[in-house]
């Protein structure tokens, strides 16, 4: 199964990275850097087929420090399903690095607690460029990992959608866009020599999204599906 999800070449997703990164330094800083690391994080699955599901108020609420997330699978009805504009295929694998079944005709939650000690995860986004984003996942030191084999690491593009948006009736943290990389504490990180695990790409941004309630999020999870660290980024202007 491919593991990244975006469309340009390798030298277009650096020169799209570099503008993104370039324009953000003038704009604003959008990073996990001084955010609370969340302690635990709640995943709503849905079909795209089930719009009540979408509109029901009676979902899993997050507890305190608690992030939450929200996917939505393809429907059987194709492009034709109610919620078909919103719906990834990303959701679908993540419902199998869960051990999770799709879901049909309601919600299918999933809570996990940050297992092991506190691992410095970071995400970093730029601004929007031609519907692409500069995106990063990065974990230090490069020692972070050591003793816990291959693990995945989750980067993913996330629109917030208050309460009352769009005819969802709870605050959503909807899932947009997707990359997953593996890394191996048993292996030597990329570039040799640097001083912890780090992944750039620029990631496409879903039809309907709106910028400004983008932002990234990232996990990082065992062989075994444990949960081993989360982070959020926020924007902050600068002068």
């Amino acid at each position: 199964m491919q593991r990244t999800h975006t469309r340009l070449n390798f030298f277009a997703l650096v020169g799209l990275a570099l503008i993104s990164v370039a324009a953000t330094a003038q704009q604003s800083y959008c990073s996990s850097d001084g955010q609370p690391a969340p302690s635990a994080v709640l995943e709503r699955f849905m079909n795209a087929d089930c719009e009540a599901c979408w509109k029901d108020a009676q979902v899993p609420r997050p507890a305190a420090g608690e992030l939450t997330l929200d996917w939505v699978t393809p429907g059987s009805h194709g492009d034709d399903a109610p919620m078909s504009a919103i719906a990834t295929r990303d959701a679908g694998e993540r419902l199998r690095s869960l051990a999770l079944s799709a879901p049909a005709g309601s919600t299918v939650s999933h809570r996990a607690r940050i297992s092991g000690p506190v691992l410095a995860l970071r995400v970093a986004h730029g601004v929007p460029f031609n519907d692409y984003i500069g995106t990063s996942i990065g974990l230090t030191p490069a020692t972070a990992l050591r003793g816990k084999g291959k693990v995945s690491a989750w980067l993913l593009l996330v629109e917030t959608l208050p309460a009352g948006t769009e005819g969802t009736l709870v605050e959503r943290n909807l899932v947009r866009n997707a990359l997953v990389v593996d890394w191996d504490g048993n292996a030597v990180p990329r570039p040799p020599g640097a001083a912890g695990w780090h992944e750039a790409r620029s990631m496409r941004m879903a039809d309907g999204a709106d910028p400004k309630r983008l932002h990234m999020v990232g996990l990082l999870q065992d062989a075994n599906g444990h949960l081993l660290a989360a982070a959020v980024s926020r924007c902050a202007t600068t002068p």
